[in-house]
């Protein structure tokens, strides 16, 4: 079922492996033969549709459900032949966290550092420094079914955090807040993202854009799309195109001209009213969106006529998403 074979050394600083990792459901297959791997100071966005495989995968990552295929290796350790020794490597932070609600923050905390195995001194400091870095000092006194929703959502974080895991899973950590508490959460996953390895699921693309130096989209328990999110943006169909809008005489019937240009490829939405035109050009390559905007910029100024609008599409992360995961979608 696994991989056995020693890695080389300089593999370690990845932090997280999954290879060939698959799990079914009687004969449903949640997840289909997926491979990652998270460096340490990578801040991975998790993507999918509702029932794509992203729970299920970050459950098998931390060892909370069994892979029915694949290897999974937390920071060097199997989490097949060492489930202990990887498990102490990770915080998670699963959906909808449980959390006990008549204990206080400060004691909650104090609890999950027992189960982490600090004690004295060190489960003293952990606990300290886990309501810091999650600004619950004003609540820490505070039993937990009187906190706001935004509270409890950052005192499920300082658990995750509070043994100092090299790598943390977090899934939807932002679900239900207002935009003021997501900020909050979002800057905190991207300021430990610099020294850890850090999965996030969400459903919020800004938060991908935010705070991620790295996207993966999986559709049907398949990986789709790999990349930072720039690069996503990218690869969307739309990105790269130029809406116009020129006027002048000559201007209704420049769609042809356009198209002939040496850049250019296919129009889409070509308007034409009196000595107008308005529309979107497409490059015929991705690396050809700068100079497709030269070339239109040109060939108006050539011929006297007026560019009211030259807007180049930098391609959007939803766009992508709807495009790889839309078909299916019921």
């Amino acid at each position: 079922m696994t991989n056995r074979q020693s890695r080389p050394s300089f593999q370690l600083a990845r932090m997280i492996e999954i290879h060939h990792l698959s799990k079914h459901f009687g004969p449903k297959v949640a997840v289909d033969n997926l491979s990652l791997t998270v460096q340490k100071g990578q801040v991975l966005g998790f993507l999918g549709p509702n029932g794509a495989g992203k729970s299920t995968t970050m459950r098998m990552i931390t060892g909370y459900l069994p892979p029915s295929a694949g290897s999974i290796t937390i920071g060097g350790v199997d989490m097949l032949d060492n489930p202990n020794t990887a498990k102490a490597k990770i915080g998670y932070l699963p959906e909808s966290a449980p959390l006990y609600a008549d204990m206080t923050v400060a004691g909650f905390l104090s609890f999950a550092a027992e189960l982490r195995g600090l004690s004295g001194a060190a489960k003293k400091a952990a606990v300290e420094k886990a309501i810091t870095t999650c600004f619950l000092e004003k609540v820490r006194s505070q039993s937990i079914d009187t906190l706001s929703k935004g509270y409890r959502h950052r005192t499920c974080l300082a658990q995750a955090i509070i043994h100092d895991p090299e790598v943390l899973i977090l899934d939807e950590p932002t679900d239900g807040l207002d935009p003021n508490q997501k900020d909050v959460v979002r800057n905190l996953i991207k300021e430990m993202g610099k020294t850890k390895a850090i999965i996030f699921s969400t459903h919020i693309l800004e938060e991908v854009e935010a705070c991620c130096t790295r996207a993966v989209i999986i559709d049907q328990g398949k990986v789709v799309a790999d990349g930072t999110p720039d690069e996503l943006k990218r690869r969307a169909l739309r990105a790269g195109s130029v809406h116009v809008k020129i006027t002048g005489p000559g201007a209704a019937s420049l769609a042809g001209d356009l198209a002939r240009l040496g850049h250019a490829g296919r129009i889409e939405d070509p308007v034409t009213a009196d000595d107008s035109f308005q529309g979107t050009v497409y490059p015929k390559a991705k690396t050809a969106t700068g100079a497709l905007t030269t070339e239109i910029y040109d060939l108006c100024r050539n011929r006297n006529l007026t560019l009211s609008e030259l807007h180049e599409e930098p391609g959007r992360l939803d766009d992508m998403f709807r495009e790889l995961t839309s078909q299916n979608q019921v």
